[in-house]
């Protein structure tokens, strides 16, 4: 029997670009690598090039140099419909649904797999009642999408997703509204699929913790990258975010914490 983690795809970014009008670099020559059932989070201050690089990765924008690599096929001669059997987006804000119910919204992860206009069958409708309860969202199912508060928008984004049983997840600001125990278990759900995951994140003790591998950005390009114990590091904070922060390990996770300070805070050695 095939796992899921040997259906995860095998991502490669090759020196990627992508050029606003005008011809201002967004993102200028990014490579990463995201192996079969491994969680990769890319991370950078504001306007580093975070969501613009994971919108080449899912195709809503054409990168301008450069190309992408799924399984070892450039992703440009992918379809849209094979694409999506093969891709599915958790978007950093959904639209208001268009006055559709949860459970459409989430069923709309199966079309793909379908001809067009063909009806939900049997296993279709199971595969919705599944991906929104490993999300908590089962009793959502008949309340309007444009309804749900931003947290519970997520969960139905993500189940959506779920329901479209994609090989590579790519995830914008998963945490985005969600309240600290959504953000945990959101994210250790992810990790526990088996997909290859590609998620931008603003927390980095998050994804310090539920990352094997962390890809800075900054200004579009690529500064540091490798596992979040050699990445996350104060010099390279105080270098990226303009932040002073002390790293350490924590005693329990034994993942990198970061506590940020204030600007005039003295270095621990010299504190009282």
């Amino acid at each position: 029997m095939t796992t899921d983690r040997e259906r995860a795809a095998d991502l490669r970014v090759e020196d990627v670009g992508f050029r606003a009008a005008g011809g201002r670099p967004l993102v200028d020559g990014v490579s990463l690598t995201a192996r079969p059932g491994r969680t990769v989070g890319v991370v950078g201050p504001n306007g580093s090039g975070k969501t613009t690089l994971l919108r080449c990765v899912y195709g809503t924008l054409k990168p301008t140099s450069g190309r992408l690599l799924l399984d070892g096929r450039d992703m440009a001669e992918l379809g849209p419909k094979r694409r999506a059997r093969r891709v599915a987006t958790v978007p950093q804000d959904g639209a208001d649904g268009f006055g559709l119910t949860v459970r459409e919204i989430v069923a709309m992860g199966r079309s793909p797999h379908k001809r067009f206009w063909e009806p939900d069958g049997a296993a279709d409708e199971e595969l919705v009642r599944h991906a929104l309860a490993r999300v908590g969202a089962g009793a959502l199912t008949g309340r309007p999408f444009g309804e749900l508060s931003g947290g519970e928008r997520q969960r139905v984004l993500l189940a959506r997703a779920l329901a479209q049983q994609p090989a590579l997840l790519i995830l914008d600001e998963p945490t985005n509204h969600l309240d600290v125990r959504y953000q945990w278990e959101v994210l250790a759900l992810v990790r526990a699929l088996g997909t290859t995951n590609l998620i931008a994140l603003h927390d980095l003790n998050l994804a310090a913790y539920h990352c094997d591998l962390l890809y800075v950005l900054a200004k579009g390009r690529l500064v540091a990258s490798g596992p979040p114990h050699e990445v996350l590091t104060e010099e390279l904070l105080a270098e990226v975010y303009g932040v002073r922060a002390e790293v350490t390990v924590h005693p329990v996770t034994r993942a990198p914490t970061v506590v940020y300070l204030p600007p005039d805070t003295a270095p621990a050695a010299v504190r009282p």
